[in-house]
């Protein structure tokens, strides 16, 4: 399990790191608003990654299928974002894949290590 927790500690760093170094690319080309906008899905991208690894924890000590409520996070957040001017559907969800890119972050740097 020490691992794993270093894989999940290790994914939501990046995922943090990312979204902070993006927020900061989006702020400097877009308008506040829309960085507002990425940061807000970033920020959903972070808490729908620590429900997915406490869902896998559960899953290694118990036998119970996975939690629905992650998808209802974020299908919330899209509703709400469709009913309010404020919010930008695109740079939410763009947002919200910033967990993907940490993931894909990862998986290159394991391809570019050289095997012990």
């Amino acid at each position: 399990m020490g691992e794993y927790y270093q894989l999940q500690r290790e994914l939501l760093l990046t995922t943090i790191v990312l979204a902070v170094v993006i927020f900061l690319v989006v702020y400097w080309f877009y308008p506040w608003i829309i960085a507002l906008n990425y940061l807000l899905g970033a920020l959903l991208s972070v808490v729908y990654l620590r429900m997915l690894g406490k869902d896998v924890e559960r899953i290694g000590t118990q036998k119970l299928s996975p939690s629905k409520n992650r998808l209802a996070v974020f299908a919330a957040l899209i509703i709400v974002a469709t009913q309010l001017n404020q919010l930008k559907i695109l740079p939410i969800f763009l947002g919200f894949l910033t967990y993907k890119a940490a993931l894909l972050v990862y998986t290159l740097r394991l391809l570019v290590r050289p095997n012990p």
